[in-house]
């Protein structure tokens, strides 16, 4: 782990994954969270910013891939393989959140 590492956790809504791997990992690192599939989709921009993008599932990596491919050659993107089961905050979710996250990052 790199203080100040800047990371960038992306799901499908951005509303229980990533919005909870966010907030759990601000103290660890610069954190933002975003959506492939909400109102305000993730941006070229949000990338560039990271030094590490993790997604949840496979096919977000995928998805990135697709609208990004200039950014996706130069990004480190980690999948978690999270399923989209979880609540915000749920402590089932942090458990294995912090499992997944610190061991990659």
């Amino acid at each position: 782990m790199i203080i100040g590492m800047k990371v960038l956790f992306i799901c499908n809504q951005n509303k229980n994954r990533s919005k909870t791997a966010k907030e759990i990992f601000k103290g660890q690192f610069k954190t933002k969270s975003a959506g492939l599939y909400n109102a305000k989709p993730v941006r070229r921009k949000e990338l560039l910013w990271a030094d590490n993008v993790v997604v949840m599932e496979e096919s977000q990596r995928t998805e990135i891939a697709n609208r990004f491919p200039d950014v996706y050659i130069q990004k480190r993107i980690l999948s978690l393989e999270i399923a989209d089961v979880y609540h915000h905050n749920q402590p089932s979710l942090i458990k294995i959140l912090k499992s997944k996250v610190n061991s990659l990052l």
